[in-house]
């Protein structure tokens, strides 16, 4: 359940709030006044508080530091009907989450809302370090008890309380936001905001704004400024998920920040200084990005100082017992079902399996079977389903059509160049076909493809695959379907 308080002197407003915020999962409490609202506060948790600037008995500015004094993990957002430049800057700096001007879009608000919600969440929930998978508790576990898990606990400890940037590599699925919450809660800034961002799942024209944040008037529809991520977290730290992903115009501003610790907001030209520790994440091969012009050296440079090295399951297999006996718990407590046990068959299934979506596949398993289980413990017939689809449906890279023919000539009038012109022809192919199936969608080809929206529009442009040959090539290929 999460706990969200009101303070506003207007009544209107407090019934409004609490009208659009109140669900099965979310409990709204509301406050007229400073002094009700700190008494309030004194009795029980909240999660997020939504704080008018003007009230009764004191400013809610006073309101925000005596919150930030008692507890500054606390989430707060300004509204305020009478905003000034100098009231908004001075609110970021007391520690205040955003700034809204009332009247506000109430779908934006909502918004703004499950995001302060998600950020109070990572803030509060202890990841907890439980190698042996024992009983779940109200924190968010790292398993396992190999060597591997063993060194990357001992790195954590290692680097938390320092203050240099982070670079956390792993497949998708290894545990890498876990991690990143395990270094900022043991770290020197814990008492500081946290806030993660996912650079692939923004779109590229968003995502400069969203990190950075822009002007009134920058761009049609900025009707109003909007405070960044780096803004939101001065002082704490920003977990950059992904960061392969972005545009080399966005990393030159992120490498600003690491190096001068500042930047300007999209339509501004004053400097924003931010004391920011960042921690970021990839999936990808950085080194061959920047030999293929798609990032930064000085960046990457930058971000890490220190590298950890997250391990894929099936190079863990040891733990895969502990994490089977934690999820299991973990999800019949969650789903309201008595304890279940995996049978032997079941058990040696899961353990053969080599697990290409890591401990996140594992877990989404778990609790699938748990789902549909009829009796008290789990048969194999729950996972073969899926583990014994072909080899090529777990991995697309297996599927490629194998339709670039080498002939003799080919062989004597291009020795020395076979090998590129094959792998060229092969790539336009399955760029092609990819983008046919998605109807010219670049975003989702490219999370088809498993590489970045940047990479696939250079790869488009390198090989003149134009909209038309798309188009074209696809009604071809209905037309012959019909057929």
């Amino acid at each position: 359940m999460k706990n969200i308080l009101i303070v506003d002197d207007e009544e209107s407003v407090r019934y409004s709030f609490k009208r659009f915020l109140s669900r099965a999962n979310v409990r709204v409490d509301a406050a007229k006044n400073g002094a009700e609202a700190f008494e309030k506060l004194s009795q029980q948790t909240f999660d997020l508080v939504i704080l008018d600037v003007r009230l009764p008995d004191m400013t809610g500015l006073q309101l925000l530091q005596k919150i930030k004094a008692i507890d500054p993990k606390l989430i707060v957002l300004i509204i305020t009907a009478f905003g000034t430049t100098e009231t908004a800057i001075e609110a970021i700096k007391l520690g205040a989450y955003d700034y809204i001007l009332k009247p506000f879009d109430i779908p934006s608000m909502k918004n703004l809302v499950e995001e302060a919600l998600q950020c109070s969440h990572l803030m509060r929930t202890q990841v907890i370090f439980n190698p042996l998978g024992q009983a779940p508790n109200s924190g968010d576990d790292i398993i396992g008890s190999s060597q591997v898990m063993q060194e990357v606990y001992k790195m954590i400890g290692r680097v938390a309380e320092s203050e240099v940037n982070i670079l956390l590599r792993g497949e998708s699925g290894t545990g890498k936001e876990l991690v990143a919450r395990a270094i900022y809660q043991h770290s020197q800034r814990s008492q500081k905001p946290f806030l993660a961002v996912n650079c692939a799942a923004i779109p590229e024209t968003l995502l400069e704004s969203e990190l950075f944040g822009f002007e009134k008037g920058a761009f049609t529809g900025a009707i109003r400024r909007k405070i960044g991520k780096f803004e939101r977290a001065n002082g704490g730290t920003i977990f950059l998920d992904e960061i392969g992903d972005m545009t080399l115009s966005t990393q030159a501003k992120i490498l600003r920040v690491l190096q001068e610790g500042c930047f300007e907001r999209l339509g501004g030209d004053q400097s924003v200084l931010v004391d920011v520790r960042v921690i970021a994440a990839t999936n990808k091969n950085l080194e061959r990005a920047i030999e293929e012009g798609l990032f930064r050296e000085d960046l990457y440079y930058r971000i890490k100082v220190i590298t950890i090295t997250l391990p894929p399951l099936r190079l863990r297999k040891g733990d895969i017992l502990e994490l089977i006996h934690h999820f299991l718990d973990k999800h019949c407590k969650l789903l309201k079902k008595n304890p279940l046990t995996l049978t032997a068959e079941a058990t040696e299934c899961m353990l053969e399996y080599h697990w290409p979506g890591n401990i996140r596949e594992l877990e989404n398993t778990i609790r699938r079977a748990i789902v549909l289980c009829k009796g008290n413990s789990i048969s194999a017939e729950l996972f073969l389903e899926e583990f014994q689809k072909p080899e090529s449906s777990r991995h697309p890279e297996n599927k490629i059509e194998r339709g670039v023919v080498v002939s003799p000539e080919m062989l004597q009038q291009h020795q020395g160049q076979i090998y590129r012109l094959v792998i060229e022809e092969a790539e336009k192919k399955l760029l092609i076909q990819v983008l046919q199936h998605t109807s010219g969608n670049q975003v989702q080809a490219a999370k088809i493809l498993g590489i970045s929206r940047v990479m696939l529009r250079n790869r488009i442009a390198k090989y003149s695959i134009k909209h038309d040959i798309i188009s074209g090539e696809s009604s071809a290929a209905n037309r012959q379907t019909d057929k």
